[in-house]
């Protein structure tokens, strides 16, 4: 049954066309994933089906007048500020919920202190409030962009159950292939529909691409023959035309029809280069075949980091509480340069809040962080709404010098932001776009220490595996908050853990945790830790499956495998 129809959908912003012909169906049943780059109309289009904005051509019907969406926007900060209007926060279900996504049962809901919140809390409260207005249609834009595997786990099994129709905004491949069955693209403006989960749409969209290269290719050869055959007959007509005016001889001139016959050749060649040139017009109008449209390949490049001394920073002692709510106490770590160092814990456990300390935007309660003089941080926030809405991004680059200003819209076009994107206000580009204009800040200094806070948060799938090469090529240090599990693989070769109120340090990646069983003892023996092992070990699995599709070999075992953790850990909880 269809709830809703979409047709021609059409939406500019500052002469800037966004969409062009936007068309799809919405069922009862639908689990819809709608892809696209950064800046294609993904959220544009949400906002419309959502009724937020208006386009400026084409219709919806819904066949519903009481049609109940639910919409988890993707920036917390906006779907915060909306769930008191819309939800009532003392609802026992939103409560349920909450803690059925792993929320810390610490948090007043009734009269919750949204700035001491992490994104992942404020994520997970929105969702939840979301979900207790029973949607028929619910649109997700982002949802995991936050949530950590507790909470992913919780949606991926609700949505299985959910009775009505879903849309989901993500560059979350595995979450795609466990949630959606069609894949509706957005290009150019326009929109295309692949039946299947993630994987499959991309081996579609790679095979069709196939065809039309191949198909392209041919064309343009039989292009290429039409018009050299055309480029001889105007030879030989030239030549025609200068045989039917040479003078000739007596004897020659005595020869009847002599420029006549040149004449008419002449003519005649005209005639054939005419009619060849409006038979290959007609043709490539009604068959043309476009030269299909290579990916965008994202390119990062960072100035090497100055050389410093070993170590660049070390907190002793380290305490910080929010009245009553102790994140963490008596702590000691340090790190060195060079190191690139997961930052690991729960949500809510102050992953954000240390790096806020560790940038000076927050004090400690107690103890001290010691942070070399020369250190040049580069900080890359989850929150993408703190830049300025009114300046355009060459503005907010703030240079001045040509030969800077030319750097700098190289490294703009390279990381995928079109010219017409640098002049516009910073508020008219997507988060994707701005997370992007945050990143071009940084590449144009000299940085020692990257703070990254979920850097692929926004990122499409070509903007985040360039991230992760250029990353391994900086010679400064790294600090990275993600719960993409792979990129934290790639990216690590040392862990800072906040678990029970303590920060420590550990000497292996993600990667080497990943691939142990279980920590060495002591710190096997307690049983919070072992469920944090046990967590990242089901990460790994995951990150693993993301990257494959159901009938390669392995996948079974590894789902298996996936299964059989997710059963050991609810045991031990």
């Amino acid at each position: 049954m269809t709830i809703m129809k979409i047709r021609g959908i059409q939406k500019s912003f500052d002469e800037k066309q966004i969409l062009k012909n936007a068309e799809l169906d919405i069922k009862k049943d639908s689990r819809i994933g709608l892809v696209g780059n950064n800046g294609a109309g993904k959220t544009t289009l949400a906002n419309i089906i959502n009724g937020s904005l208006t386009p400026d051509q084409g219709r919806i019907e819904t066949f519903n007048r009481s049609l109940n969406i639910g919409y988890l926007k993707q920036s917390t900060e906006y779907a915060i500020h909306e769930l008191g209007d819309r939800y009532s926060l003392t609802d026992g279900n939103l409560f349920q919920l909450s803690s059925r996504l792993g929320l810390n049962k610490e948090i007043d809901l009734a009269n919750p202190d949204w700035g001491k919140l992490s994104g992942g809390e404020k994520l997970k409260i929105s969702l939840a409030g979301v979900w207790a207005s029973k949607p028929e249609l619910l649109i997700l834009d982002e949802p995991t962009n936050h949530l950590d595997l507790q909470g992913v786990e919780w949606l991926i099994d609700e949505l299985k159950i959910f009775k009505g129709a879903v849309i989901i905004i993500s560059h979350d491949r595995y979450f795609l292939d466990r949630t959606v069955t069609e894949i509706i693209e957005i290009e150019d403006g326009a929109t295309s529909l692949y039946k299947g989960n993630y994987t499959s749409y991309r081996k579609e969209k790679e095979r069709l691409y196939e065809i039309q290269l191949h198909q392209y290719e041919i064309q343009q050869k039989h292009k290429q023959q039409i018009e050299q055959q055309m480029a001889n007959l105007k030879n030989w007509s030239e030549k025609a035309h200068r045989d039917s005016t040479k003078q000739g001889s007596a004897s020659e001139r005595r020869q009847i029809g002599y420029k006549e016959y040149h004449r008419m050749k002449a003519k005649k060649m005209d005639n054939q280069i005419k009619s060849k040139m409006k038979r290959l017009n007609q043709e490539l109008e009604k068959n043309e075949v476009k030269q299909p449209k290579e990916e965008a390949k994202v390119r990062f490049e960072f100035q090497d980091g100055r050389k410093k001394g070993k170590r660049i920073l070390e907190a002793r002692k380290l305490s910080k509480s929010f009245g009553s709510r102790c994140l963490f106490k008596e702590s000691h770590f340090y790190m060195n340069h060079g190191e690139r160092m997961a930052l690991l814990g729960k949500n809510g456990s102050g992953k954000s809040t240390l790096i806020k300390i560790l940038i000076g935007e927050e004090k400690t309660t107690s103890g001290e962080v010691w942070v070399s003089e020369t250190l040049k941080i580069g900080y890359l926030s989850q929150d993408v709404s703190d830049l300025p809405p009114n300046k355009t991004a060459l503005e907010y680059t703030g240079l001045s010098n040509r030969e800077s200003i030319g750097r700098a819209r190289t490294i703009f076009a390279n990381m995928g932001l079109k010219e017409e994107k640098l002049i516009v206000p910073l508020s008219h580009l997507s988060l994707g776009e701005r997370t992007r204009v945050k990143l071009v800040m940084m590449l144009l200094a000299e940085i020692d220490l990257l703070i990254l806070d979920e850097p692929t948060n926004h990122l499409d799938l070509a903007s985040r595996e360039s991230l992760e090469k250029t990353l391994l090529n900086f010679h400064g240090s790294i600090l990275v908050v993600s719960h993409d599990v792979y990129f934290q693989e790639k990216i690590s070769d040392k862990i800072l853990w906040i678990d029970n109120g303590k920060i420590s340090r550990k000497e292996f990646g993600m990667k080497e945790l990943n691939s142990q069983n279980s920590l060495p003892n002591p710190e096997n023996k307690d049983k919070t830790e072992e469920l944090m092992v046990l967590q990242n070990e089901i990460n790994a699995t995951i990150g693993r499956l993301s990257f494959m599709s159901k009938d390669e070999p392995g996948y079974e075992q590894l789902d298996k495998l996936l299964s059989e953790l997710l059963k050991k850990k609810r045991e031990l909880q």
